[in-house]
């Protein structure tokens, strides 16, 4: 199934033993390749590289991800706090500094220097950081079904969308088939007329094997039937990678290129101001896929 780049997911619950009020928030926007931020409190730090491979464990393999955790703790266990004497003392000095250099208000106190939480460390039982990482997983697991489900709502709207564009270029693709064999047919017809009248003045007998050969020539050069044929096979790829359960943006990127390619080449051929139109209107067409395409995993 198509999934989209975009897409925004959050839960929140509380842990099993009701110590904890968690949210998870996972978020992303298009990018080329798996961009991983995790915001998390600082207690639980080592925690991070858990949750970028618990992501990718879940599917997420592209995008500009953003996690967010937040944990209010409602009831400490076995959780001992002491304050970082030395750290503390060199942001009172540096408070100190910042008071006599300025003339500021000395309101410096016990509560003001506690917001900073980094003046703290919490000891916890090593037995307790696995069960962290399980509190936390379960709620963050919540928020990547959200997510997925989002970006898998979003998806499916882009294949709608670039489904209903191909077709639109697939209807200016059997216009330029049409013009092109009218193209050749009056070619022969105008050629023909041309050296008839010409060659009538001087009573000259017309060469009907070099008229062909003329049109041969003409047919040759002008001919698309190739460039339609690819182009052809290319919309039957292009429906298989859309309905397909892999990551489809860099394929569909790639197919989209070999199309355009198609395209141009048909017109650097045409000699119809019809084709010419035609042409047009399908690159205005394949450019609107590829906007959508970038936000595609």
């Amino acid at each position: 199934m198509l999934k989209s780049m975009t897409a925004f997911g959050r839960a929140r619950a509380l842990n099993a033993s009701g110590t904890k009020d968690i949210t998870a928030e996972i978020k992303s926007v298009n990018s080329r390749f798996l961009d991983c931020t995790v915001r998390l409190p600082r207690a639980y730090s080592f925690l991070e590289e858990k949750i970028k491979a618990y992501l990718t464990e879940r599917g997420i393999v592209r995008g500009k991800i953003e996690v967010f955790i937040g944990i209010d703790v409602l009831e400490q266990d076995g959780v001992v706090i002491t304050p970082d004497c030395a750290l503390a003392q060199s942001y009172l000095d540096a408070l100190y500094t910042l008071r006599d250099q300025f003339g500021l208000k000395d309101d410096i106190t016990v509560m003001s220097v506690a917001a900073n939480r980094d003046l703290f460390l919490i000891k916890k039982p090593e037995d307790d950081m696995e069960r962290d990482w399980e509190d936390i997983r379960a709620v963050l697991s919540g928020a990547i079904d959200a997510f997925l489900a989002a970006r898998e709502r979003e998806g499916e709207n882009l294949r709608v969308d670039i489904l209903a564009k191909a077709e639109k270029i697939k209807a200016c693709a059997a216009q330029i088939k049409t013009f092109s064999e009218a193209d050749i047919e009056g070619y022969k017809e105008k050629l023909d007329t041309r050296i008839r009248k010409i060659l009538e003045n001087y009573s000259i007998q017309i060469d009907e094997t070099r008229i062909l050969t003329e049109v041969a020539i003409f047919a040759d050069r002008a001919a698309i039937d190739e460039e339609l044929v690819r182009l052809g096979s290319h919309f039957s790829a292009l429906t298989e990678i859309l309905d397909s359960p892999e990551p489809a943006g860099r394929k569909l990127d790639f197919l989209l290129q070999e199309m355009n390619r198609e395209v141009n080449t048909i017109g650097s051929k045409a000699n119809n101001v019809g084709i010419a139109r035609l042409v047009v209107e399908m690159k205005s067409e394949f450019e609107k896929i590829r906007e959508q395409i970038q936000n595609i995993e």
